[in-house]
C-alpha cells in the first residue's frame, strides 16, 4: 500500500509539473523575444520597412485599426503602407505587459504616432492603446492580430 501511494503520488505530480505549461525562466526568455520583435515591429513600421514586416506579420496577419476598419490579410495592410495610409514621422511604442500563453504572446500598452501625408489624422500626434498578437508558426514568431484605438483627449 505504502509503494501504491508513492507511486500514485509521483504520477500526481509529473501531471501537475506538466499541465502548469513552461517555466517561469521560460516565460521570461520569451517576453524578452517577443519584446525585442515588438518593438522591431514598430520601428519597421516607421520605416515603412516591407522587407522586415514581410517577416513579422503572418501571412493572415488581421488588424482591428483606429480608422474602425478590419484588415485582413498581410497583402491588405501591406496596400496600407505602400499608399501611406499607415505612415508615420514619429512611432513610440510602450509595452506595458507581456503574456505569455503556449505558443501565443499578447502584448498591450501605449502607442504614440505622429501620422503624415495620406494618413488619418497627418499633423496631429495621436495615443493609442494597442494589443498585439503574437503567435508561433512553423517555428517563427508572427504577429498575427493586432487592434489599436485612439485615447480620446480630455
Amino acid at each position: 500500500m505504502k509503494k501504491l501511494i508513492q507511486v500514485l503520488t509521483a504520477v500526481t505530480l509529473a501531471a501537475t509539473s506538466l499541465a502548469s505549461g513552461p517555466s517561469a525562466e521560460q516565460n521570461v526568455s520569451v517576453e524578452e523575444e517577443i519584446k525585442q520583435l515588438d518593438r522591431a515591429e514598430s520601428e519597421a513600421v516607421l520605416r515603412s520597412d516591407l522587407t522586415i514586416l514581410d517577416k513579422l506579420w503572418a501571412d493572415d496577419f488581421t488588424v482591428n485599426a483606429p480608422n474602425n476598419q478590419v484588415v485582413k490579410g498581410k497583402k491588405e495592410v501591406v496596400e496600407l503602407v505602400r499608399s501611406g495610409v499607415i505612415k508615420y514621422s514619429s512611432f513610440v511604442r510602450e509595452i506595458e505587459s507581456v503574456l505569455p500563453q503556449g505558443d501565443t504572446v499578447i502584448v498591450m500598452g501605449l502607442e504614440t504616432v505622429q501620422p503624415v501625408g495620406n494618413a488619418p489624422g497627418a499633423g496631429q500626434t495621436l495615443r493609442r492603446r494597442y494589443t498585439n498578437i503574437w503567435m508561433k508558426k512553423k517555428g517563427q514568431w508572427r504577429l498575427t492580430a493586432r487592434h489599436a484605438n485612439i485615447v480620446c483627449q480630455r
